[in-house]
């Protein structure tokens, strides 16, 4: 290997000729074919390599996809980064074509660093320069992982309500239908004043109900489904199996029935209990498209005050507000086992804030509580006020984060998670945004209790 190519090596030019001699006799060659790998993202950092010739891409898969973030050519170090910090290679490097490196064992490659502060210097501008890239690279990247989570949560959240409107929506229309024709018919009979009467107070019974329907307990309304059943069966009502259910969701009982059976003879009075019940499931429809409407409105407006749409850059934030917010965010993730304990101080004040930012706080450590938890267990939030400060705490119940890692758990590109689950900029985000702000994020964590812990000004720094 010609000494003469390590000279043009950023890292290697201000070398002596001596060193460039010894350097190269402990460098190793090696050849890789096209689509080979060279380092194995999770593996060790033992080594760091120079391209000689050929074109390596660095890939960092991130979830379920993979993320280019460098191409690395002749003259190029790769690995330097895992073997100094003695940690597992945070990217997969693979061959595009036919290529020839150098390897440079780890004790030689400390031993360089070690006895030559220009190499020293040369590597530290090359770590800096890289992570930088790689930050910025998997920053975006990350924008668009939660952007895509959160779209994917929101279809979900939406999808439930609205699926429920045009259910409610479609079976509203063909009610609608038998009851106006019911209504018809009962204007044809030859009714008395006190009759009409009754109808009247029944259909003002029907408005009046519609407004304030309360789910009743299971299996106190099977009971009394079968017990209406029988009465109206024993009445002569037509398809008393259907009418029961109808008039005792919406809330009627026998008690507030029997006047009918005194007031019109058999055959009105199954038409009386058809028009009722056909009216209460007209009501009963219009009264959950309403509440589904109504959730879809609560979504949209938790969205819009999630993304703080049409405010200027700072704002005065509620906290609290902000919080709930996320939980709606990321409802889909929360619902099926996860234990919400608010302990909010009531009179937390406002702060000034980024407040998009904020959120993006709250939704990476909620987010991160949930996967330590694995979507089941009791999460606490908790606000109060402390030296002219907001104090945020969000706890989890899951098994903790060791002890060994917890100062490191900040850093960028530092994950828990097993290779290609994230991209371990997650929590380093949230460090930033809160460092911004001029406050602090801490983390105190044991097995059962995780407390990350954000401290934030009232006001900002003019």
């Amino acid at each position: 290997m010609s000494v003469e190519f390590l000279r043009h090596v950023p890292l290697f030019t201000e070398l002596p000729e001596a060193d460039l001699d010894w350097l190269s006799e402990q460098a190793e060659p090696i050849s890789l074919k096209a689509g080979e790998i060279l380092l194995e993202e999770g593996s060790p950092g033992k080594d760091a390599y120079i391209v000689l010739d050929g074109e390596f891409e660095v890939v960092k898969k991130s979830d379920r996809q993979n993320i280019v973030i460098a191409v690395r050519e002749p003259g190029e170090v790769i690995g330097e980064m895992a073997l100094l910090d003695q940690a597992p290679r945070m990217a997969t490097v693979r061959a595009l074509r036919d290529s020839q490196l150098l390897k440079i064992r780890g004790e030689i490659f400390r031993q360089l660093l070690a006895q030559r502060s220009s190499a020293a210097m040369a590597i530290l501008h090359t770590v800096s320069k890289r992570l930088r890239q790689n930050e910025a690279i998997l920053r975006q990247n990350e924008k668009m992982a939660a952007l895509g989570t959160l779209s994917a949560g929101l279809a979900h959240e939406l999808n439930n309500p609205a699926s429920a409107v045009r259910r409610s929506a479609d079976q509203l229309r063909s009610e609608l239908l038998q009851w106006t024709q019911l209504s018809l018919d009962l204007n044809h009979l030859d009714l008395t004043a006190d009759q009409i009467e009754i109808l009247n107070g029944l259909k003002a019974g029907i408005e009046a109900h519609g407004a304030s329907l309360n789910a009743m307990d299971p299996l106190a309304q099977n009971d009394r489904e079968s017990e209406m059943q029988t009465q109206l069966e024993a009445w002569g009502a037509e398809e008393a199996w259907e009418l029961a259910p109808a008039l005792v969701s919406f809330g009627w009982d026998l008690p507030s029935l029997t006047p009918l059976q005194k007031a019109f003879e058999p055959p009105p009075l199954k038409l009386v209990l058809k028009w009722l019940a056909s009216g209460s499931t007209v009501f009963s429809l219009i009264h959950e498209i309403s509440i589904g409407t109504g959730r879809i409105s609560e979504i949209v407006k938790s969205v819009k005050a999630y993304t703080f749409l049409d405010q200027a850059p700072v704002q005065e934030v509620d906290v609290h507000e902000g919080l709930e917010n996320t939980l709606i965010i990321l409802r889909h993730k929360t619902k099926e086992g996860v234990k919400i304990i608010r302990e909010f101080n009531p009179h937390l004040p406002h702060i000034e804030a980024h407040g998009t930012e904020l959120n993006q706080v709250w939704t990476n450590i909620i987010d991160n509580a949930i996967d330590a938890m694995r979507g089941s267990g009791e999460l606490t939030l908790r606000t109060y006020v402390k030296n002219n400060n907001v104090v945020v705490e969000i706890q989890d119940n899951g098994p903790g984060i060791p002890p060994e890692i917890q100062q490191r758990i900040f850093e960028p590109f530092f994950t828990t998670k097993p290779p290609g689950s994230g991209t371990g900029l997650g929590l380093h985000i949230a460090y930033t945004i809160v460092n911004n702000h001029y406050g602090q994020l801490r983390v105190q964590s044991e097995p059962g209790k995780t407390v990350f812990q954000a401290t934030l000004p009232l006001q900002l720094p003019r």
